[in-house]
């Protein structure tokens, strides 16, 4: 291993090689795109009347709905930048829910978030020793742990809920909830959220959901996409782990345990899945429910696509996601319906981008986009409730569309690897 860091870790005053030039955005331009969307937002909110598209209520739902997503996503970078394809988070997240569930009812809430990090790592576990050692397809492996964590769901509960009070075969009894923190003085901003000041109240709103009621459980995974981040690129271990994504081969030469390393990052795969799970089951709802994972754990893996296998870019295809998701279930079709007006705006600032930079084809294809649907906007007062109920899993094939061009996964992702061959 030594070997390894000193190949593998910069050498101090060795000549660094040129940086290659990087389409990702310096921080001033990215906070300048996030300070324009807001305001096109709010002018969306002013001009179309639906004021639940930055009230309080809905950034707090919309935040609520993106961590078990974006704790699923982290899982999912963890596992690929090491070489593993782990679809099988949505049975990881099962193991979670259950886990944090029955341990949350019985020890208290803590004990309940230690089980369902426990659950989950115990599902990666499995599919580390099926992919990893035995070398299982990556698919395979990962949609029969998932269908084995839905039928030991139900297995266990008629085991351990069944007969208590609130509980049984489907779901667990009710479980004792996390404390939750507030950033002081910003709930006397209620009236000013009211007043509906264009951008103002905007701001008071995204400010107050974001940093009132917020539970313990939702800042562990906030601090963890940047620790996720440090981890992976800015240490030696990150270093040698994201190696066995690329080149296991050229990783081994150099004397790095391929083996240990991947086993490293699908079991912390699955414990940050499990955590998602157990998120749902002890902040969502405050009790376990079957089927309550709702596919979120491939919604994350499209999230971490997204994201191009990058925690920010992950972090923010989760909240699109919540964000849609919590406008679909607290406004309804008023709200979607002028989300369609923010989607027109963002498409023709997207055309004219592409147009500065002469990208012809692609700014004809984002403007003509943005006017049909600025069309659709005019010529309809609602959306249909089957379009509303859909609406975040279009975003997340749309923008998974609109992304596709710039990725680029790991080299080695998914491919089987035997030590020597």
């Amino acid at each position: 291993m030594l070997a390894a860091d000193a190949v593998l870790t910069p050498t101090p005053g060795a000549a660094a090689p040129a940086p290659k030039r990087g389409r990702r955005l310096s921080l001033p331009v990215l906070l300048l795109v996030v300070a324009g969307g807001l305001v096109a937002l709010a002018a969306v909110r002013a001009v179309t009347g639906a004021n639940d598209l930055t009230s309080n209520g809905a950034i707090r739902a919309a935040l609520q709905s993106a961590v078990p997503i974006g704790l699923a996503g982290l899982g999912g970078l963890w596992a690929e930048r090491a070489g593993v394809v782990n679809i099988g988070l949505e049975g990881q997240m099962i193991l979670g829910t259950w886990f944090g569930a029955w341990a949350g009812y019985h020890a208290g809430p803590w004990v309940g978030v230690i089980a369902a990090v426990a659950g989950g790592a115990l599902g990666g576990l499995l599919h580390a020793l099926a992919t990893v050692t035995f070398g299982v397809d990556h698919i395979v492996s990962g949609v029969a742990i998932t269908i084995l964590a839905t039928g030991a769901g139900r297995y266990l509960s008629q085991l351990a809920f069944k007969g208590l009070p609130g509980g049984g075969v489907t779901q667990s009894p009710s479980v004792p909830e996390l404390p939750r923190w507030s950033v002081p003085g910003l709930g006397a901003l209620d009236g000013l959220e009211r007043r509906h000041w264009f951008l103002v109240s905007d701001l008071v709103g995204i400010l107050r959901g974001a940093l009132t009621q917020v539970s313990a459980l939702t800042v562990i995974a906030v601090v963890l996409v940047p620790v996720s981040f440090w981890v992976l690129w800015r240490t030696p271990f990150g270093l040698r782990l994201r190696s066995c994504g690329e080149n296991p081969h050229a990783a081994e030469s150099l004397g790095v345990n391929v083996y240990r390393y991947k086993y490293y990052a699908v079991i912390a795969s699955g414990a940050l899945a499990g955590l998602g799970g157990g998120f749902l089951s002890m902040v969502a709802s405050s009790i376990y429910r079957e089927g309550q994972t709702g596919g979120r754990g491939f919604i994350g893996l499209a999230a971490m696509i997204f994201g191009n296998w990058r925690p920010g870019g992950l972090a923010s295809g989760a909240l699109l996601f919540g964000y849609t998701d919590a406008l679909q279930l607290r406004g309804g079709s008023t709200s979607v319906h002028a989300l369609l007006l923010f989607l027109a705006v963002m498409l023709v600032v997207v055309g004219v981008w592409q147009f500065v930079r002469r990208r012809t084809v692609s700014g004809v294809v984002a403007v003509a986009a943005g006017v049909l649907v600025a069309v659709w906007y005019a010529v309809t007062d609602t959306i249909p409730s089957e379009f509303v109920q859909a609406a975040p899993h279009i975003t997340t094939l749309v923008v998974l569309a609109l992304a596709s061009q710039r990725l680029r996964m790991p080299a080695a992702d998914g491919q089987r690897y035997r030590r020597g061959s």
